[in-house]
């Protein structure tokens, strides 16, 4: 279809032709803007994780601290929020608790604006529709007061005409739709890789922990003896 043809068939449409590129124009400004932030998002994520996940592991925790205090990205929020309790507590659920409560904050603003897409999808479509429907009265008022012989051409161009505006609304709705199944799955794939995260920095954290007390544990007998002031006894020789 050429530029010609496509001019035609909108003008043709009639007035509900109009509303419908605006409801598309509006899905379309929001897909963008949506797509740009999260992909935006995804990609400070993975870079901020890289950094982070070595140091997570030789248990340098002060120095995450540090780190993740100076970005801004969702994922330092969400692990500094937990890090923030674990000078406070030491059980691994109080630190999962604080991460989760973050991502109860984080994903709200992830899904952003994202249904409105599916919500205008829907608005074009029923437009379509609409317009398909006023046309079509139009019509039979119209071959109503017509010529008999004429009843047959008029009738068949005037429901021509009216079909434009459900074409171009399925023809709007459709990619709107698709645009917001790619939209809802790349929020779905940014989410699953923060839990991912917070897992991962659960499990340095319950590793340092348990080291940390297996080497106390380990402290020698005699040494504690020594400590405390209590005297060793000698093996008779």
């Amino acid at each position: 279809m050429g530029v010609t043809a496509m001019i035609e068939f909108f003008q043709k449409g009639g007035l509900f032709m109009y509303p419908i590129l605006l409801v598309f124009a509006a899905g379309m400004a929001i897909t963008i803007e949506r797509w740009l932030e999260l992909n935006r998002t995804r990609n400070v994520n993975s870079r901020m994780w890289n950094l982070i996940s070595p140091v997570l592991a030789q248990g340098e925790f002060d120095k995450v601290r540090e780190m993740v205090s100076k970005d801004k990205s969702v994922i330092s929020k969400m692990l500094g929020m937990g890090l923030a309790r674990m000078g406070e507590v030491r059980r691994r659920e109080d630190i999962e608790i604080a991460m989760e409560e973050s991502m109860m904050e984080i994903i709200p603003q992830l899904e952003k604006r994202t249904p409105y897409v599916a919500l205008l999808a829907n608005i074009a479509t029923l437009l379509g529709l609409l317009g398909t429907i006023m046309g079509l009265i139009a019509a039979f008022t119209a071959v109503a007061a017509a010529n008999p012989a004429e009843k047959a051409d008029l009738l068949s161009a005037s429901i021509s005409v009216a079909m434009n505006t459900t074409a171009f609304g399925l023809m709007s709705a459709i990619p709107l739709l698709l645009f917001h199944a790619m939209l809802t799955s790349t929020t779905g794939q940014i989410v699953d890789s923060m839990e991912m995260a917070s897992v991962r920095a659960l499990n340095s954290i319950s590793d340092f922990n348990k080291r940390f007390f297996e080497a106390k544990d380990e402290f020698p007998a005699e040494n504690q003896q020594v400590a405390t002031g209590e005297p060793q006894l000698e093996t008779a020789q």
